[in-house]
């Protein structure tokens, strides 16, 4: 099949698009640093509409709910699920402003020590809300005594700088002195003057390069000294400090609902306490994995609620608010906190969330290149072969890894992947991204091209998905910058990924979706009709009547330019958004449609007998001998006299009379009677239509006809089940 015809004339600009790009000036933005010649075209081919919103329903991302409820465009013919349906994660208060809270949370910009003494009041009120497993306490405690230097190495906000604190409480070390963290590593040992009277020192986040490391000569001098004074040393470092030689003992954060529950009982009585623990959105906070500050800060709101200083509503925002905090920490400019690579892997992980771990890796480097290219131009940009771990990568990002399958055209294969592990992350931090950080446009523009152009269906659904987030924060920009491009590109690929943005857009309710869609049907290029017209298979059965009513109208358009010369690319288009529509959710007010304009011209009634027949030659899970999707929701509709099982019979006597629908209508049957051959339940239930298809000698001898002479499998003489249903015919 051959892309569809260059457009005559410009097109207009859709609802809203008054600055929209100048047609060639799209296409040559949308084809840039692509691949071209005659490779790339044999691999740009149409891809079935069937297919292609199979390959949606697999690998959209999971805050978009694709494929669990039957909102829009699911597969429910007879009560089973095949397709796209609606849901998201939650709603306008993630696509929409952002939540404003009064208890700030420490930012990581903020220094992490200061060269002083510790007053006993801050280790005294730490004492009473710290938690910890007693027994590792007990543990390093022990090793402290015995090595009087101990380095603890763990993520940011996980707790580490007041488990310090609180073991040099315990050893009753005090007073307590911070050093810096600048503190070169060689210089250590210099900090304990004999005149110093402190017994305790913390060396929080110490700061260390590749040719600056920690090393054991350093704590072996350090600890000299100490012993000398009877005073003791624990140092944290992050998880990508630089050591050799050291020993180092991982900190792992307490539970954050004991975390919590020690806060509050600190402000409250122990029955508030437990009552403050059991509301739903407490509830809710505990299980996104909150960092310990910010636990700490939803401690003291929580303590405001109970004596009626803030809202329930307050209450209900903080964690989205806490999120959309860290996510603008992640985005600060001090990469000193996080890496320009690191920040790429993070927008990479908000396209993929949930998706292979490897391959999100992947493409976050050439995001990283592409940012790189944007801060400077002139600078050859560089990307590191080796040296980053994924259990850092992960840590830095909230994520978690897990093993799942994928789907692939050869069927599940496990995987290694990566998630969020609060969900709602990729929605802020693509909103936060698009939004508030511009001048990364066309670095991420540029990189959604190239993920459209991907051979890989989870890659450009990801690039789908990923826009439609945009277009939710900003349609104008993103309709201008990224979908139109696509939608008037001459490659295949990109009209489809513009086609699943459209309609991921319209998952997550952004407006004005079916109006553009509307507006591009109508219109006179070709290419963005095609798009409007996939788009309809997948978000019509919300408005089924008015999806269906702009396929009429497609057609007849079609005829009337060249009744007798069909563009049959588009034909076919539109026959396959017929088919879509009718194995989806809204099915038997799609069969009552079909089935009342079936006669309303030539035009209609060609198109309903190709999108009736394509559809009934799905079968479940696509299965070469499948049950037939169409056939078995007759078979459910016969006892309960619904509506299809007079409209199906109906529209196969029509397709089997009609001259140019027979040929492909007896094919089906033919098929049909196949898979008949090998599952009783589908023998049964052709055996029950088949009498309802002969009202007219004429549809009699047609149908005996098929059954006495068509072939078996691979030229064998027909089926036993053949003979069988021809005894179900009614006598002529």
């Amino acid at each position: 099949m051959s892309s569809p015809a260059e457009p005559e004339n410009p097109r207009p600009g859709g609802p809203g698009n008054g600055n929209a790009p100048d047609p060639k000036q799209a296409e040559s933005a949308a084809d840039e640093t692509q691949p071209t010649g005659e490779a790339t075209e044999e691999r740009d081919q149409p891809q079935n509409a069937w297919s292609a919103r199979r390959d949606l329903v697999d690998h959209s991302p999971r805050t978009m709910n694709v494929g669990d409820r039957a909102r829009f465009g699911g597969s429910l013919v007879g009560h089973d699920q095949h397709g796209v349906s609606g849901g998201r994660v939650a709603g306008d208060v993630i696509m929409g402003s952002k939540t404003e809270i009064h208890y700030a949370i420490p930012g990581i910009s903020a220094p992490a020590s200061a060269s002083g003494e510790v007053p006993r009041t801050t280790l005294d009120r730490l004492a009473t809300t710290f938690v910890a497993d007693e027994e590792v306490m007990a543990g390093l405690l022990d090793r402290l005594r015995r090595d009087r230097v101990l380095v603890l190495s763990g993520a940011r906000f996980t707790g580490r700088r007041t488990a310090a604190l609180m073991l040099l409480h315990r050893l009753a070390a005090a007073p307590v002195r911070t050093l810096e963290r600048d503190t070169g590593p060689a210089a250590l040992a210099e900090q304990f003057a004999a005149e110093d009277q402190a017994r305790g020192y913390v060396l929080c986040d110490l700061t260390t390069r590749r040719d600056r490391p920690l090393r054991e000569p350093h704590l072996l001098a350090a600890k000299d000294l100490l012993a000398e004074q009877d005073a003791f040393l624990v140092v944290t470092v992050g998880p990508n400090a630089v050591l050799e030689d050291v020993p180092v003992v991982e900190w792992r954060p307490p539970a954050t609902a004991d975390v919590l529950a020690a806060h509050l009982r600190t402000r409250t009585d122990e029955e508030t306490a437990a009552k403050l623990l059991g509301l739903p959105d407490v509830v809710e906070f505990l299980g996104r994995g909150h960092q310990l500050r910010e636990v700490a800060a939803f401690a003291r709101l929580l303590g405001a609620y109970a004596t009626g200083q803030v809202t329930e509503d307050a209450v209900a925002q903080f964690s989205l608010a806490s999120l959309e905090n860290q996510v603008q920490e992640w985005f600060e400019e001090d990469e000193s906190a996080v890496h320009l690579r690191d920040k790429a892997f993070l927008v990479a992980l908000a396209a993929f969330d949930g998706g292979p771990y490897a391959l999100t890796a992947e493409l976050s480097d050439l995001l990283y290149r592409f940012l790189q290219e944007t801060e400077n131009p002139a600078r050859v940009a560089e990307v590191p072969v080796f040296g980053t771990h994924i259990g850092k990568r992960l840590q830095l990002a909230r994520a978690r890894k897990y093993e799942e399958d994928e789907h692939t055209e050869w069927g599940p294969v496990t995987q290694q992947k990566a998630a969020f592990r609060d969900e709602r992350a990729s929605l802020v931090l693509l909103r936060e991204l698009w939004t508030g950080h511009p001048s990364a446009r066309p670095a991420l523009i540029r990189w959604l091209r190239h993920l459209a152009e991907d051979g890989r269906p989870l890659v450009r659904t990801r690039a789908a998905s990923t826009v439609a987030i945009l277009a939710r924060t900003d349609l104008p920009s993103a309709m201008a910058l990224v979908i139109e491009p696509w939608a008037t590109s001459k490659r295949f690929r990109q009209r489809l990924v513009a086609v699943n943005a459209l309609t991921l857009a319209h998952l997550i309710d952004t407006p004005n979706i079916p109006r553009i869609l509307d507006a591009w049907c109508e219109g006179p290029d070709a290419r963005l009709r095609w798009v409007a017209v996939r788009s309809y298979g997948l978000i019509g059965p919300e408005r089924p009547e008015q999806a269906l009513a702009a396929l009429r109208g497609a057609v007849r358009r079609l005829y009337d330019d060249g009744p007798d010369d069909l563009d049959d690319e588009m034909a076919g288009e539109l026959a396959e958004a017929v088919e879509l529509l009718l194995l989806s959710p809204a099915s038997e007010q799609v069969l009552e449609e079909l089935r009342e304009h079936l006669a309303d011209d030539r035009a209609v009634h060609d198109l309903t007998l190709a999108g009736f027949v394509n559809a009934c030659r799905r079968t479940e899970d696509d299965e070469r001998y499948g049950t037939p999707l169409v056939l078995a929701w007759y078979a459910r509709a016969v006892p309960e006299a619904g509506a299809a099982s007079h409209g199906i019979p109906y529209l196969w006597r029509a397709a089997l009379a009609d001259p140019r629908a027979t040929r492909h209508a007896l094919d089906v049957l033919r098929g049909w009677v196949l898979i008949a051959d090998r599952a009783t339940a589908t023998e049964w239930a052709l055996a029950a239509l088949l009498p309802a298809l002969v009202t007219t000698p004429a549809e009699h001898q047609r149908l005996s006809h098929l059954l006495r002479t068509m072939p078996g499998e691979d030229g064998n003489p027909p089926p036993p089940v053949a003979a069988r249903l021809l005894t179900t015919l009614p006598t002529r």
